[in-house]
């Protein structure tokens, strides 16, 4: 069964030896991660997936991380001191993929012990206080929305067929081009998507999410729109209620933080 849901942005700058100073100027974001935590914490769950927009990402296939343990740390962010591991969940790893090629869905197996920025971060923020948890490493792919929402449908099969307690978190960032020092310089689109976004999201209107216009998405250089579709795509059919906890881009990127509150 699933337990939570959460779709989360993964800056570093949330991580506090990382962050430091900075960790100030996204204080909504930090404090939405705090209240997030104490839902993960409180649904007990037995394993975690996590949709990461980064990792191995191929143009035409999903793909999940399959080791016996995985491996976290932020050195490229400059703390040396910090390491985590997880183990996996082989059982629900092994009848995703087997789901997925009956189905005929293109997805593939990689094998790298040491996790993404995009899986770890929000990973590490929400199971500080709760760390007997297996996890399902799963990253998106350069395939379309609408391909990403029907990948989450077929995972929910398997999720639900799981007699486990599974907490689902969609990692990303909205556009990385709010503002002339933003990552990817600026453009008049990443204002109008994140817009969009939040208000899609807010009312629930999937239909609307999946069809956003494509040149808008390609200017605004987002990261998470993906990982997104295809949490919408596991949730739906079940009852939850859109719980937008916070939204700011104060260094140019947007970062989305909502929870999905089950019923």
């Amino acid at each position: 069964m699933i337990v939570f849901s959460a779709f989360c942005p993964h800056t570093p700058i949330l991580v506090p030896s990382v962050g430091k100073e900075n960790l100030e100027n996204i204080k909504n974001t930090a404090d939405s991660y705090k209240y997030l935590e104490q839902q993960f914490c409180s649904a007990k769950p037995d394993t975690v997936v996590v949709i990461s927009p980064h990792g191995s990402i191929y143009d035409d296939a999903y793909s999940i991380n399959m080791c016996d343990k995985y491996t976290g740390d932020f050195e490229d962010f400059g703390d040396f001191a910090t390491k985590r591991n997880y183990p996996t969940d082989h059982l629900l790893i092994e009848r995703i993929q087997r789901h997925m090629r009956y189905k005929k869905l293109p997805i593939t197996l990689d094998t790298c012990e040491k996790l993404d920025h995009g899986t770890l971060i929000p990973l590490f923020l929400l199971s500080q206080k709760c760390l007997k948890i297996h996890i399902v490493p799963v990253n998106t792919s350069g395939l379309d929305l609408k391909n990403h929402f029907e990948f989450g449908q077929e995972l929910k099969e398997i999720i639900l067929d799981s007699n486990k307690r599974v907490a689902v978190i969609a990692s990303g960032d909205l556009s990385h081009a709010l503002s002339t020092d933003a990552p990817a310089g600026f453009s008049e689109y990443g204002e109008q998507l994140d817009k969009s976004v939040k208000d899609l999201v807010k009312e629930n209107n999937v239909a609307s999410l999946l069809k956003i216009n494509k040149k808008m998405i390609e200017g605004a250089h987002e990261c998470g729109l993906r990982s997104l579709v295809t949490l919408l795509g596991i949730l739906k059919g079940t009852n939850y209620e859109p719980e937008l906890l916070s939204y700011e881009a104060p260094f140019g990127v947007g970062y989305l933080t909502c929870n999905f509150k089950l019923s």
